[in-house]
């Protein structure tokens, strides 16, 4: 510009505006930009003013007009500080710990083990824990996922339990996306690790016992193991789980064996240590009537089988010696014993029950929305997973079907028993029912 710019005192700058609007030349050189936009988070206008000393005209315009970009879609101006995926992910398990979204002693111990490995690495594999969660990018996990897959592959790891560790960091990332404000999800749409060749349970270990089998063990288990023999056959006539089986109160001021009408409340669960939690694992709060068989093995239980002082006085229905909660492994021992005494050929664990109840249930007709409000089970899908087709339903579902074929009438079995629950379960004592 000549002699003769006329410049203007403004924003103690002496500048010139150009032809770009909101661009003005400054006296000393360099650009100075300003403007006002709408902040859509506030609904106020914001002021824009920058002093750009090295600019060209087009480029303070180029930065006028990002900036007003960047306003208008409300991100912030200020850069968040760099954050390492080790400190965001402990953050974030604190938080949701102190939050109740991860309630039990059993679910903490699974998200510090899998940040062990998240954070610190597995075997060789680098973990995330010194990376910047916002230069984290797709291309990390899937390498991650590539060393903890050759894991897998060399038996060192199950499937199921890495992809434990791949749901936990698809929630550290979502939760990094929304908390930081980051453009990208680094685990999001990385696939699970394939589990079509992992069988958690075969031919030769279906965890359940057959329908013929379950009198004899729980006669082995009244006798060897008299003081547990109650809380499986409760297990088996249910279909409850063990860390729902340990909380019930037999007495106190809000007891969950209801003796007088016959009705057990599941409302609480035990995983580790001496915590309960007043939930149940899937949040379902479950009231089940059942026959005077089962109530008649739970006071004989009561009766013969809480024999130290701190038993007696406590309000537990299968309290430890010392009158506090029995321990996760408590029917562990038992259970490999009584296999081996009675000529199991396969384990048989206390998970067992669950799925040993489910055939019980069908082989005996009972309905299965009957089954589910029983066993706890929320989908039909999860009342199947804990089920085992026996060789005997195949042949007489086959033979009922060649029966319509050949013209004939089939024949419908028994289907729910009178009793309460639907079902008697096991008979007390010694005895379970015989089936097909």
């Amino acid at each position: 510009m000549d002699s003769t710019t006329r410049w203007i005192r403004q924003w103690n700058c002496w500048v010139v505006p150009t032809k770009l609007p909101g661009v003005w030349k400054r006296k000393e050189g360099g650009h100075l930009v300003r403007a006002r936009v709408t902040d859509p988070t506030t609904g106020i206008k914001r002021e824009i003013r920058k002093i750009l000393p090295e600019a060209s005209e087009a480029m303070a315009y180029q930065w006028l007009d990002d900036e007003r970009t960047r306003i208008k879609s409300g991100v912030p101006l200020v850069a968040l500080p760099k954050t390492r995926f080790a400190e965001f992910a402990a953050s974030l398990f604190e938080r949701k710990v102190t939050t109740r979204e991860i309630k039990s002693a059993r679910s903490r111990e699974r998200w510090k083990y899998t940040l062990e490995h998240l954070i610190g690495g597995t075997e060789g594999v680098p973990g995330f824990g010194e990376m910047f969660v916002d230069q984290m990018q797709v291309a990390h996990v899937l390498s991650w996922k590539t060393g903890i897959a050759k894991l897998v592959a060399a038996g060192h790891y199950a499937p199921t339990t890495t992809n434990g560790w791949l749901a936990i960091l698809r929630v550290i990332m979502k939760a990094a996306k929304r908390e930081l404000g980051l453009r990208t999800d680094a685990a999001e749409g990385v696939t699970y690790f394939d589990t079509s060749e992992h069988e958690t349970y075969t031919e030769e270990e279906p965890n359940a016992l057959a329908p013929e089998r379950v009198r004899e063990f729980l006669a082995c288990m009244r006798e060897v193991y008299p003081q547990h023999h109650a809380m499986t056959f409760l297990g088996l006539a249910t279909g409850l789980r063990p860390s729902s089986m340990r909380p019930l109160r037999r007495t106190g001021p809000t007891p969950d064996v209801r003796w007088d009408e016959g009705v057990i409340l599941v409302r609480r669960s035990h995983s580790l240590g001496d915590e309960i939690m007043d939930t149940t694992k899937t949040k379902l709060r479950q009231r089940i009537s059942v026959p005077s068989d089962v109530m008649e093995v739970l006071a004989e239980h009561v009766r013969t089988q809480l024999t130290t002082p701190e038993q007696i006085v406590s309000d537990l229905l299968f309290p430890a010696p010392d009158g506090g909660l029995l321990g996760e492994h408590c029917l562990r021992k038992p259970f490999v014993k009584v296999g081996a005494l009675i000529g199991l050929e396969m384990s048989f664990t206390p998970r067992g029950l669950r799925r040993t109840f489910n055939d019980l249930a069908r082989t005996a007709k009972v309905e299965a929305l009957v089954t589910k409000s029983i066993s706890g089970h929320l989908t039909d899908r999860m009342r199947e997973h804990y089920s085992t087709v026996h060789p005997v339903e195949q042949r007489e579902s086959i033979g009922a079907v060649l029966r319509l074929v050949k013209g004939g009438a089939v024949t419908d079995g028994p289907a729910t028993s009178g009793t309460h629950g639907g079902t008697q379960g096991p008979a007390s004592g010694t005895s379970g029912r015989q089936t097909g």
